[in-house]
């Protein structure tokens, strides 16, 4: 049984064309060209700031790193602090018996780990939560680091570079072989600038500030854990003297004098040396922060130094007017006399006095 043959497919009925428009009566004025995307700051290659990375004949010194007389002052200024802990490991170390002497020697011979890579990298990864730098931050920061270690004569691969995910304009020099850099700094100065911060805490390094100091505090810090316990047991015991009557109190008051003035007798004043110490190590480590500066500026980072010196500063004041317009009341824009002696960095303008000599235009 033949089928019927198939209906012919309906062709598709073309659009209604639409009139073409009238040609305008005036040509349109050609689009302005938009001029090139300029590159971040830290790409430029126009910035008055740039410096060129290219590979160079490194001449390496004989004397690659040491212990200047910052790092050496910092390290005679906690002999006292050390003397106090050798005392609270001694009397812990009576409470293990024979294993008492081996308590004390272990802790004497901890202070090497400051040298010791893997516990470097531990500081730098959950104290100062630095991180390692990805593949296109090594792109960024290598070849500055070269530039800046060929410079100074040093061989680069001595130091670890790390990023810290910051805002804000810094970097550290931390432990014996780690260089710290914020991801704002990587990003956003010129590489000039990024290698005058870079040679600042490379003379860190160089000086032997920042191990005298890691080991300054690690031995010191058996000391300040003592210090803490015996001051809260203090307000503890003065709280509940307080609460019973106020001649417990008075006793309680008796007693810690006696305990303090038989201290202070005993140990020949060490404690009221102890004092002292914050002030005294805060001297040198604004030392040490200016001998940094002359280290960077002597490489020839002088002016960038003092650009990124600016930057710094402008961020401190515009940080103080935030403060002002948030809460309505004047921020001090000035150190009191007292916090200026803390303070472990100088202020701007002692640290751009002390670069004058490295900016003045050579005959």
């Amino acid at each position: 049984m033949t089928q019927p043959p198939e209906p012919p497919y309906p062709e598709a009925v073309p659009p209604p064309s639409c009139p073409a428009p009238d040609p305008p009566r005036y040509p349109a004025p050609p689009a302005p060209a938009l001029p090139p995307p300029r590159p971040p700051a830290g790409h430029d290659p126009t910035h008055p700031h740039h410096i060129d990375t290219g590979q160079r004949r490194i001449h390496l010194t004989a004397h690659q790193r040491g212990a200047d007389a910052t790092a050496i002052g910092n390290l005679l200024l906690h002999v006292p602090n050390f003397l106090g802990s050798l005392v609270v490991v001694f009397l812990v170390s009576l409470l293990f018996g024979d294993l008492g002497l081996v308590v004390v020697l272990t802790w004497l011979a901890s202070g090497l780990l400051v040298f010791h890579r893997p516990t470097e990298s531990t500081i730098a990864r959950h104290l100062l939560r630095l991180r390692y730098p990805t593949q296109a931050e090594r792109a960024r920061l290598e070849p500055v680091w070269r530039e800046v270690t060929a410079r100074a004569g040093v061989e680069a691969r001595t130091y670890e570079l790390w990023v810290e995910d910051s805002d804000g304009l810094n970097a550290v020099a931390a432990a014996g072989h780690i260089v710290g850099i914020t991801s704002y700094a990587m990003d956003h100065l010129p590489n000039g600038e990024l290698a005058a911060v870079m040679a600042h805490e490379l003379g860190h390094h160089v000086g032997g500030h920042s191990w005298s100091s890691l080991l300054g505090y690690w031995y010191a810090l058996p000391g300040r854990l003592a210090w803490r316990l015996i001051r809260a047991l203090s307000v503890v015991a003065y709280r509940v003297s307080r609460s019973l009557s106020c001649l417990g109190a008075g006793v309680t008051l008796l007693v810690l004098g006696s305990l303090t003035v038989a201290t202070v007798t005993t140990l020949y004043g060490l404690p009221l040396l102890l004092l002292a110490m914050p002030y005294a190590l805060a001297a040198v480590g604004r030392r040490a922060e200016l001998r940094a500066d002359r280290h960077a500026a002597a490489l020839g980072f002088a002016p960038m130094l003092a650009s990124v010196l600016d930057k710094l500063h402008r961020a401190e004041q515009q940080q103080a007017a935030a403060l002002t317009a948030q809460y309505g009341v004047r921020a001090a824009t000035r150190e009191s006399p007292l916090s200026k002696l803390l303070s472990s960095h100088p202020d701007h303008h002692t640290r751009l006095h002390h670069l004058q000599p490295y900016l003045q235009p050579r005959p």
